[in-house]
């Protein structure tokens, strides 16, 4: 499965949210629940949760697609490629876990799956190397989408998540050094503003710090 394919999975699940609200509705049920940290405009609350949650649904064929064609340039989508299949993955095979849900509300859960792996695997990378595999973080956006999945539902595509890193990580196909000797994070950071698109720049955001961030993921 393409991005294209992606794209269009989206625009049904718009199209499904239009004339269901079925997100609108569950968004307005959990507005009230979520943490302090959490920064929301004064007014228009539940509209603004929707213009973030298909903001962060949308990033991911966009960065997928930036991820690709700045992988390719620089000779390393041997070791990007493995990841990028499974986010991809993701939208045409869901986990059982996702069972049940339908519109943008199973396409919150997939991109917040597709994003966490990113995420996770990222941190791995640092660890070992000392630079990312992508320089993009997602932390801040990963944060609100989990407490507007909600627990425990989202511990547990958290808990999925890291046992498919542990899946890539064990077969070496993504912690493989020879490409990634030379910092090309800089590089990276420079081409990925070729995408606008993958810049947060919305009304819903968060106060973040290492305490913040210990309370919210429990």
């Amino acid at each position: 499965m393409d991005t294209v394919n992606i794209r269009q999975a989206i625009a049904t699940a718009k199209a499904h949210e239009q004339s269901t609200g079925q997100l609108a509705c569950l968004m307005k049920v959990r507005a009230n629940r979520l943490h302090q940290a959490i920064q929301l405009p004064p007014q228009n609350i539940v509209p603004a949760l929707l213009n973030f949650i298909i903001h962060y649904i949308d990033q991911v064929p966009e960065f997928i697609d930036a991820v690709d064609t700045i992988a390719n340039e620089y000779n390393i989508a041997d070791y990007t490629e493995p990841v990028m299949s499974v986010a991809k993955e993701f939208f045409v095979q869901p986990p059982e876990l996702i069972d049940g849900h339908n519109g943008l509300n199973a396409l919150m859960d997939e991109s917040y799956l597709a994003h966490r792996l990113i995420e996770e695997v990222n941190d791995r990378f640092m660890s070992r190397y000392n630079m990312p595999l992508v320089p993009i973080d997602m932390t801040r956006s990963n944060l609100i989408i989990h407490h507007l999945i909600g627990e425990p539902f989202a511990n547990q595509l958290d808990h999925a998540v890291h046992l498919i890193a542990d899946n890539l990580q064990g077969k070496e196909l993504v912690f493989v050094p020879d490409a990634c000797r030379e910092d090309r994070s800089n590089r990276w950071a420079s081409d990925l503003q070729r995408w606008p698109c993958l810049v947060d720049n919305l009304s819903v955001n968060l106060l973040l710090n290492s305490r913040t961030a210990r309370i919210m993921i429990h």
